[in-house]
């Protein structure tokens, strides 16, 4: 009998890869989304025989414990998300409500696990790269989280809480877990969220504040000279989202996961200017100059976040193998028809 994984969050941007990776390796695959973000959204699997949609509340302890006790295993991916500017926006919301959610999940986890004599196996939580938010030397290896200052965004922060309510659930109810902090996702699949700030950035409302998207939209619509945020030299590890979902289930599953955790990564770069030269020559082709203007950056645009992919690569034998110019070639096709049916 096929395991059953419940994932909260599992109509977001990261989730719906998540579930996708499921699927293909024979999980059944429970989801629950209350649509917070997005509204309500159709995805590719809605229909697949061995997927079942909640529409609920994670903060729902009860209807958690009940859809938790007939799970073999949790990826706990529900979350208060968003590019940077939600940082700002919703700084005090991301916090409380994430809190919320997060204890809520352990709540319910912990009692499905039942000290072991449960269904429930473990939990595999979704942190974020966020938590190295205020380190001053690179690569962040796992571990260095605790060492370097605390985050100063109130995102980062609790997103550094997650780990800490992973390890306390087993500290004191030996509720198992995997702890996985995915690098800047890119991919198809995100919308312009509900409650989006309208920010111009140039002549150009920001997109959704994650920058690939928001540059491609920007030169779709014909933004020239080029705005960005910041001096463009912010580096980044830009992974895309089947990648991550990959190395997430690898996590999940895999025996040497157990109590740990893990980067997941590309190993390579990219500063925001070399990420705006290749996406401005994919859309414009070669040879057309391009001019960049640089807006004032948000407080929290951390210039560097270089993470060490080598712990994933040891332990799971997981590594990112898709390149910038491969996601790029996915993403801009599939943000040009957004932008034409005006969903960003």
């Amino acid at each position: 009998m096929s395991e059953k994984v419940l994932v909260s969050g599992s109509a977001g941007f990261i989730g719906g890869y998540v579930v996708e990776e499921l699927l293909s390796r024979g999980y059944k695959v429970v989801g629950i989304d209350n649509y917070s973000k997005y509204g309500k959204i159709t995805k590719s699997y809605d229909g697949h025989p061995d997927y079942e949609f909640h529409e609920g509340d994670v903060r729902d302890t009860d209807l958690m414990v009940k859809l938790l006790s007939d799970c073999d295993q949790f990826i706990a991916g529900a979350a208060l998300i968003g590019g940077i500017s939600y940082f700002h926006t919703y700084a005090y919301d991301l916090l409380a409500t994430n809190e919320r959610i997060m204890a809520s999940s352990c709540d319910a986890a912990i009692k499905a696990h039942d000290g072991g004599k449960g269904r429930l196996k473990k939990v595999t939580y979704m942190s974020s790269s966020m938590v190295f938010e205020s380190a001053q030397e690179w690569p962040s290896v796992e571990g260095s989280e605790r060492r370097v200052p605390p985050p100063l965004s109130s995102y980062g922060f609790q997103k550094l809480a997650v780990e800490y309510f992973a390890r306390a659930s087993w500290d004191q109810y030996k509720l198992p877990y995997t702890i996985v902090r995915p690098f800047n996702c890119v991919g198809i699949g995100e919308s312009r969220a509900l409650g989006d700030e309208e920010i111009l950035s140039g002549n150009v409302k920001l997109a959704m504040s994650h920058v690939v998207p928001d540059l491609v939209q920007k030169i779709v619509k014909g933004q020239d000279p080029l705005h960005i945020l910041g001096t463009g030299e912010q580096v980044r590890h830009y992974t895309y989202g089947g990648d991550l979902a990959r190395g997430i289930v690898t996590a999940m599953s895999h025996p040497d996961a157990l109590n740990d955790d893990f980067n997941l990564s590309t190993p390579a770069g990219h500063s925001v200017t070399q990420l705006a030269e290749a996406i401005w020559t994919k859309i414009k082709g070669p040879g057309v100059p391009l001019t960049l203007v640089s807006d004032d950056p948000f407080e929290y645009d951390v210039q560097r976040r270089v993470p060490s992919t080598e712990k994933a690569k040891d332990i799971l034998g997981f590594e990112a193998t898709t390149s910038l110019e491969e996601m790029l070639d996915e993403v801009i096709p599939w943000i040009v028809a957004a932008v034409e049916n005006g969903t960003i």
